[in-house]
């Protein structure tokens, strides 16, 4: 299997991780607070990226001095502001606007990848893919087509989603950039290693903490989709990458609806199809690609 069909493999495989997500932070609200789960969910992903380096026979946890300042970035960046201000938002937010929201990264991914990443050229297939994916994202976002009319389409809490997306999107880039040599594991570790003293700072002063089961799933679904997610990345442009993880709204639609009770409208439901030819034209394969 060529390294493009592996990428795209571990990119669905993180979306479907990304969508059941929001459902467990969701029903984790029940018994903890949004520092409670960041942190439970810190440690759980720290002990699954260490199982999953303990597969490999080199000395994965080695890292060169230019690295440190990329897995610090991506730390704050990815995982204390970006992770924390999407588990806040969740909290008022609908699981399918703030999946869908949190996945709009290609046009951020595109602009930033412009400024840093001078040699990410896109294809006109790419183009054309994430165009099919903002489209759909603003009809399922806007629901009716009383809100595209009056052009309500963020509240405060979509507004934080989005700001995580952009935060998400450099880390992206930044991964992309200085961190493609490293195991996907490596930086899965050294990611939420960071966030993890962060968090028990926290509760060294609060000396308040609960632990439940959501907590723990949580913390084993982001876990195995960020390592999916960084192999994908090691493998596919960056904006594709994040075009094709907006398949997980179409799973976060359905599980929304059956476990929270969430309604989806036939707009949202006419965007989740443009959603899928976005999908098509960012997976097709080029005659003019090399399989790396």
């Amino acid at each position: 299997m060529n390294q493009k069909k592996i990428g795209i493999i571990a990119i669905f495989l993180a979306s479907f991780m990304w969508a059941i997500e929001p459902i467990f932070v969701k029903l984790s609200y029940h018994h903890a607070d949004v520092f409670e789960i960041a942190a439970i969910r810190a440690s759980i992903v720290l002990v699954i990226a260490l199982i999953y380096l303990g597969f490999q026979k080199t000395n994965p946890l080695k890292i060169q001095g230019s690295q440190v300042t990329a897995l610090f970035y991506i730390a704050i960046a990815g995982t204390i502001i970006a992770d924390f201000l999407y588990y806040y938002a969740l909290m008022y937010a609908s699981v399918l606007n703030a999946v869908l929201l949190g996945h709009l990264q290609p046009i951020f991914i595109i602009i930033i990848g412009y400024m840093v990443l001078r040699s990410e050229r896109l294809t006109k297939h790419d183009y054309i893919g994430v165009f099919f994916m903002m489209l759909s994202a603003v009809l399922v976002s806007t629901r009716t087509l009383e809100n595209a009319s009056s052009f309500q389409f963020l509240n405060s809490a979509d507004a934080l989603v989005l700001i995580s997306t952009i935060a998400w999107a450099s880390a992206a880039i930044a991964v992309r950039k200085y961190l493609t040599m490293l195991s996907a594991g490596v930086i899965t570790f050294y990611r939420f290693l960071f966030a993890c003293v962060f968090f028990s700072g926290y509760f060294l002063i609060t000396q308040s903490l609960h632990i439940h089961i959501y907590q723990i799933i949580v913390g084993i679904i982001v876990g195995v989709g960020t390592i999916c997610y960084y192999e994908s990345l090691k493998r596919l442009k960056a904006a594709q990458v994040s075009g094709l993880e907006l398949s997980s709204p179409l799973l976060a639609a359905l599980l929304g609806f059956m476990i929270l009770q969430e309604s989806v409208t036939f707009l949202q439901i006419g965007g989740m199809i443009l959603l899928m030819f976005g999908v098509y034209f960012l997976s097709v394969k080029k005659k003019q690609e090399i399989s790396r």
